[in-house]
């Protein structure tokens, strides 16, 4: 659901900051042998440069991801991370090729998707412990799931009115929307009151919750008609579960969603965002991109085979 330090996108520098301070302090006292980063938070930046600062080798997790927007501070995160680290484990085939179209080939891995990983392992897991749809009184394939968090999405009062607009249109029409909301999302929606964005308004159409575990996020997940989210690893949950999604956004980093044809790009344009829900269209099969479930295997494999060198 992203990163928390980045709750407050004017402010950015402040938490980096003072988590490479941090994290230095424990690198330079557990003098570890690598230091693994994973994604593109705040943190996974910060962790890289104190590691580089010092010179310990890098591995970067699901590097080599382009949304090809700089003004998203995921980006910045991204490219930074891969130009100094030492081995960049790639999910997909295209990460690979956004590495070596900017001269990255050392230490490049195509291992796969952990997220894949995890979803195989903890799938059944949460069929049988999460009683959310239950909970929630929700029959399989006949709600919608929704999820906001990014700061372009959140920050702009204009664009987080028009994305409820729709959730509560698609409501409307006769397909209940679950939100689990997020902290940053709640704040905004009751800082944007002049919009009449208040909790109980919203409340009388959409089911806003607080957010779940991870289980029962893998549960709702698997069994919505559709997804509608501008997280990028909501975006691969619902394309691993062969779930349509509509994106929030205007581009991605995951682009085989998009050309498999599960995954549409709506941006905040309210019409396009009811017809993607609405008039929902499953996607092909397609050459698996996201690996075999062994990802994490060849990321430990490879680590050692580095270290032990």
């Amino acid at each position: 659901m992203g990163d928390p330090s980045t709750t407050n996108s004017t402010t950015t520098t402040v938490p980096v900051s003072e988590m490479l301070k941090r994290i230095e302090q424990v690198l330079m006292k557990e003098k570890p042998d690598i230091v693994m980063v994973y994604g593109d938070t705040n943190s996974t930046l910060a962790g890289a440069l104190a590691a580089a600062k010092l010179h310990i080798p890098i591995a970067h997790v699901e590097a080599g991801l382009r949304s090809f927007n700089k003004r998203m501070p995921e980006e910045i995160n991204r490219i930074l991370t891969d130009h100094i680290s030492d081995l960049l484990f790639c999910p997909t085939q295209t990460a690979v090729k956004n590495l070596k179209h900017e001269d990255i080939t050392k230490g490049v891995y195509l291992v796969g998707d952990v997220m894949y990983d995890a979803v195989l392992m903890y799938g059944e897991l949460a069929e049988r412990r999460s009683t959310i749809l239950k909970t929630l009184n929700l029959k399989p394939k006949n709600y919608a799931l929704a999820t906001v968090h990014r700061a372009e999405n959140t920050d702009d009062p204009e664009r987080l009115f028009t994305i409820f607009k729709a959730f509560k249109e698609i409501a409307e029409n006769g397909l209940p929307v679950v939100v689990p909301l997020h902290p940053r999302t709640r704040d905004k929606l009751s800082e944007h009151r002049t919009l009449n964005f208040e909790h109980r308004t919203l409340n009388s159409t959409l089911r806003l919750i607080p957010p779940v575990s991870y289980l029962d996020m893998l549960v709702l997940e698997k069994n919505a008609r559709v997804i509608l989210t501008d997280s990028g690893g909501v975006q691969k949950e619902a394309f691993f579960f062969k779930v349509p999604c509509v994106t929030l956004r205007e581009e991605t980093e995951w682009v085989e969603t998009v050309e498999s044809g599960w995954n549409t790009l709506a941006s905040c344009d309210l019409q396009r965002i009811v017809r993607g829900a609405v008039e929902i269209q499953p996607g092909v099969e397609s050459a698996w991109p996201c690996g075999d479930g062994r990802a994490a295997e060849r990321v430990v494999l490879a680590i050692l085979r580095d270290v032990t060198q």
